[in-house]
């Protein structure tokens, strides 16, 4: 069985790098991020089976971080902070956090809280993403549309499942060959365009004018919902 995977989140690189190493001591995975805008993209490219996750980030708050990642996911959300107010655990908690854990805290406090969030989840926590007529069930791996069961590629069920995640917005090539194929494969673009074509031909009713998965000319594609009327 694989090592659950923790992103811990902080800009300071102290506390970073000693999160890290009290988490891998402890058999966990660690990935981290400095900034909310890292944070929102690890989490969507890797999925992580728990965040850590501080208050205070130079381009955001970890409110901020909350709230976008409870709008697709429910993975434990563990909050550390300086502040140490019933204020501030309150809107943390009504961000979407599991827990708050105030600074400073003892590396075995920090882990019973985690051990007691990972075992509050029932599931996974990989949500059921509808996309106009697509159905792109994350956990069990099934997509259909207009009830009609697809029939993926294990890779081709990745690619779709990193662009269900992201509706709306750009994933470059780079960022797409590396979570689907791995860091070998960030260049290998031919990759990418064979697959989007084939997954083309599965999930659009015209594969000549795609409605669901739309090329951005020379940056990467980007999935849209096709009843929705911003999609530009």
């Amino acid at each position: 069985m694989s090592s659950l995977r923790v992103l811990v989140v902080d800009d300071e690189p102290q506390i970073l790098r000693a999160l890290k190493t009290t988490l891998q001591g402890a058999g966990y995975e660690v990935d981290t991020a400095a900034t909310a805008e890292e944070a929102l993209s690890d989490a969507a490219l890797r999925g992580p089976d728990a965040v850590i996750l501080d208050l205070v980030l130079p381009d955001g708050t970890g409110m901020d971080v909350c709230r976008s990642l409870r709008e697709w996911s429910k993975i434990p959300i563990l909050v550390v902070s300086a502040v140490g107010d019933e204020r501030a655990k309150i809107a943390a908690l009504d961000a979407g956090a599991d827990d708050y854990v105030t600074k400073p805290f003892s590396v075995d406090e920090l882990l019973a809280r985690l051990r007691a969030a990972l075992r509050r989840v029932d599931t996974p926590g990989e949500p059921l993403v509808s996309v106009g007529d697509l159905t792109i069930d994350l956990e069990r791996r099934l997509v259909t549309r207009s009830g009609k069961l697809l029939q993926l590629t294990p890779h081709e069920f990745r690619l779709l499942a990193l662009l269900a995640r992201n509706v709306g917005k750009l994933l470059t090539h780079h960022a797409i060959l590396e979570h689907v194929w791995g860091p070998a494969y960030r260049d290998e673009s031919h990759y990418l365009h064979v697959y989007v074509s084939q997954l083309r031909r599965k999930i659009e009713p015209d594969p000549t004018r795609p409605r669901y998965l739309l090329t951005e000319s020379g940056a990467g594609y980007r999935m849209v919902d096709p009843d929705d009327g911003s999609k530009a």
